[in-house]
Parts: C-alpha cells; sequence; structure tokens
C-alpha cells in the first residue's frame, strides 16, 4: 500500500511538473489580445511601405492581418532589421516575422517554420550593363551583389564555383550589400555588375522603374518563404498553420496573391519545415 501511495505522489508530481511547463504560447498571445510580427517594409511587393501614406502594405502584411483576424487578434507591427528577427524571437520581443524569411535548415535550429509561399533567387542585371551581360555566364569574372544578412551571398558562391571556375572561368567576385535596395543602388551606379533577389520582387521593381533591370536566366533555385515560431511555441506554431489552412480553404489566400501579383508564387498546401 505504501509503495503505491508513493508511486501515486510521483506521478503526482511528474504530471504537475510536466503541466508547469506546458506550452502556453497561444495563451498568452491571446491574453495579449495581439500577435506581434516582425517586418522590415523594404522588399516590394512583399513588405514595403505605400509612398504615399507610409503605411505598412504589402503582401505579407495582408497575410498578417488575415491570420490574426483569423485567431481573434490585431496585429502589432515591428520594424525590425532581418538580421535582428531571430534574436528578437528569441527574446520574445515578437511572436512571429512576415519578411519574406526563407525556411532553412540551420535556422531551424532554433524556429520552425509554417511555410506560405515559394520563391527562387534570379539574377538580373541594370539596363547599362546588358550588352555586355546577356546570360549568368557572363557574370564569371564580374562583381555580383545581394543583401549580406540572407544566404544570397553564398548561393552566388556556390554557383559560381559550379558554373565559372569548375570550366576554368574566373570567380564572381561577391559584394555583400546593405539590403536589397543598397544592391539596386550600387547596380544603378555601376559599383557592381548585376545582383540576385527574390524572383517575386523583381517584376514589381520592372514596373516601378521601366527600362532599368533585366533578369539574366531562370531562377538559380526554389525557396520556401515561412513565419518562423519559436521551437518551444509549438502551440502558436500550429494555430498560424490552422488560421492559414481556413484562408486557403476560404479563398483569401488566393485573392491576397491575386493583389500583388504573386500567384504564380502561392502554395497549395500549408506545411510546417517543408524546404529540403
Amino acid at each position: 500500500m505504501k509503495r503505491s501511495i508513493a508511486l501515486g505522489a510521483g506521478l503526482a508530481a511528474l504530471l504537475a511538473c510536466s503541466v508547469a511547463h506546458a506550452d502556453d504560447s497561444l495563451t498568452k498571445v491571446k491574453q495579449a489580445g495581439k500577435l506581434v510580427i516582425a517586418t522590415m517594409p523594404n522588399y516590394p511587393p512583399i513588405t514595403y511601405k505605400d509612398p504615399a501614406t507610409s503605411k505598412l502594405t504589402g503582401f505579407d502584411i495582408d497575410l498578417g492581418e488575415a491570420i490574426a483576424a483569423e485567431l481573434g487578434l490585431k496585429v502589432e507591427w515591428q520594424e525590425i532589421a532581418f538580421a535582428q528577427m531571430l534574436p528578437s524571437l528569441q527574446t520574445e520581443r515578437v511572436d512571429t516575422a512576415l519578411a519574406g524569411m526563407s525556411d532553412t535548415v540551420p535556422r531551424r535550429e532554433i524556429v520552425d517554420f509554417v511555410d506560405y509561399m515559394r520563391s527562387g533567387t534570379q539574377f538580373y542585371t541594370g539596363a547599362q550593363q546588358a550588352a555586355k551581360i546577356k546570360t549568368p555566364a557572363d557574370l564569371c569574372g564580374k562583381k555580383v551583389g545581394a543583401s549580406r544578412s540572407t544566404n544570397n551571398p553564398q548561393r552566388i558562391a556556390e554557383w559560381s564555383t559550379a558554373n565559372c571556375e569548375s570550366k576554368g572561368a574566373p570567380a564572381i567576385t561577391v559584394v555583400g550589400t546593405e539590403g536589397s535596395v543598397d544592391a539596386r543602388n550600387q547596380l544603378k551606379t555601376q559599383r557592381i555588375d548585376a545582383s540576385v533577389q527574390g524572383n517575386e520582387t523583381l517584376p514589381y521593381f520592372q514596373a516601378m522603374e521601366p527600362n532599368t533591370y533585366v533578369l539574366l536566366g531562370e531562377p538559380l533555385t526554389e525557396e520556401i518563404t515561412g513565419l518562423p515560431v519559436l521551437k518551444t511555441k509549438p502551440a502558436l506554431r500550429d494555430a498560424i498553420k490552422d488560421a492559414l489552412d481556413r484562408l486557403v480553404k476560404n479563398g483569401t489566400y488566393a485573392k491576397i496573391l491575386d493583389k500583388y501579383g504573386l500567384a504564380r508564387n502561392g502554395m497549395s498546401e500549408i506545411k510546417i519545415n517543408s524546404a529540403k
């Protein structure tokens, strides 16, 4: 009998410990009445500020508002430098991020991704350089820039190894920039010869600045973009996924994609950590 009582007490203590450490991330967000989302509005049409009103706008912004509404919450947007978004999740300054963040295996050491969009890394050059740079192969020995806070500089270097150096051509000089805006400015001033950026954004800039940018070849990669949520917060992660599932089913997701000309970048099914 004493052994049974002791065993029962031990199980009760274990249960109490489990409850104490239960994931209450969704409960906390619900109690706060808001979903705090990091963004950096420098990546149109994904996230940017309307030039006329300075109001946050873009695909990610509309999608974040729709997700929050599905959860019965409001959104509090936090403008944070891209490189600081994962640290801001770790310090719980924000709950998630909507900023065109790629789902990658290294990032999954810290977060899980609720994947919601397809992308692809695309070489492009300026109209002034296009007479001499007509294909990606023409970039061997040239300067190619990309935001240093992304994994695009690494992708350029890998492409150079496979397509330039392995064939006896000079390597691409990879130039890290302060962001995609800086890369485009350096391209215009011919400090670099080309750049790379997500293929979901380039048609927007071609429309906004006609006869300025020329695409080179096909996208180098297919990437998956997701909302990062700390691995310690599966309840919040699953709630966000369920909200997105409902938005796909009721057609809201497709309408937001169409609004920003991103139909080809949509996903037929919302998944978690689906990138290879």
